[in-house]
């Protein structure tokens, strides 16, 4: 049954896509059964995993307003993890679904029967805490939040928490943190390693031991339609992402030893 990890930070720019795509892309290296989710409508995990997002025959529009079901919108791409696609009409799915009942609902319908199918489902979700994002949150069984280590991130940071916390006294009250991902990390720079001290010391163990640092190969994959695994495995935001993959998998895996336990 697969685990669905949202990545959300209502912040722009702080790696959100760089992150789901290429954690789903180290995932399946595993090797495990991956399924990527674009929510968002510019589309960039669409075309960062190799697909063009403006030729899709279904796409996670069509799905969140109940027109397809989510398998047959699903398309595999060429790193071999399947992708749920997103273009620009989820902008305005989000301005249809506004008066439906059960709306923050609609994509944990959609998802609950391809659960079974895969090991992990990573939802990549738009930069604000709009309808789109409440719905990958409401399917989600966690949070992975990645955030430059500056300071106003920590104020985003604290005002995702707030939202988090409502949304499981409302929502999804089995919605859980699977950690803070410190990204475009600048050893370099000591408000950087400040704001990074600053994290582990109030989150602890939920922010991940993986950092990834700022890397130009990071930076070229996506125009290339790859991931960084795809692009260049030896660069250093390839081991980032391979080493975060293996994070993720170590937390389930002790997660299901203390189930079974208790």
């Amino acid at each position: 049954m697969a685990r669905i990890i949202a990545i959300a930070n209502q912040k722009g720019g702080v790696g959100k896509t760089t992150t789901a795509v290429n954690l789903a892309s180290a995932l399946s290296q595993t090797p495990r059964r991956v399924l990527l989710v674009d929510l968002d409508a510019q589309g960039n995990a669409t075309m960062g995993s190799g697909v063009d997002k403006r030729e899709l025959a279904a796409s996670t529009c069509d799905v969140l307003l109940e027109e397809v079901h989510a398998a047959d919108a699903v398309v595999r791409t060429p790193e071999g993890f399947d992708l749920l696609p997103g273009n620009t009409d989820l902008t305005a799915a989000e301005i249809e679904l506004m008066d439906e009942e059960g709306r923050e609902q609609r994509l944990k319908r959609a998802l609950d029967p391809l659960r079974p199918e895969y090991d992990y489902i990573i939802v990549d979700c738009p930069p604000a805490l709009s309808l789109l994002t409440l719905n990958a949150l409401t399917a989600a069984d966690s949070v992975l939040v990645p955030m430059q280590c500056e300071y106003y991130a920590l104020e985003g940071l604290s005002s995702l928490l707030q939202t988090i916390e409502a949304l499981k006294a409302r929502l999804n009250p089995g919605l859980e943190i699977e950690g803070v991902l410190r990204t475009m990390f600048d050893v370099r720079n000591n408000l950087t390693n400040a704001v990074s001290a600053e994290l582990v010391t109030h989150f602890g163990d939920k922010v991940f031991r993986t950092i990834v640092p700022r890397n130009v190969r990071l930076a070229e994959a996506p125009s290339h339609g790859q991931s960084i695994v795809g692009y260049d495995r030896a660069s250093r935001g390839a081991i980032a992402y391979l080493g975060l993959a293996g994070e993720v998998i170590r937390r389930q895996r002790e997660r299901e030893q203390k189930e079974n336990a208790a």
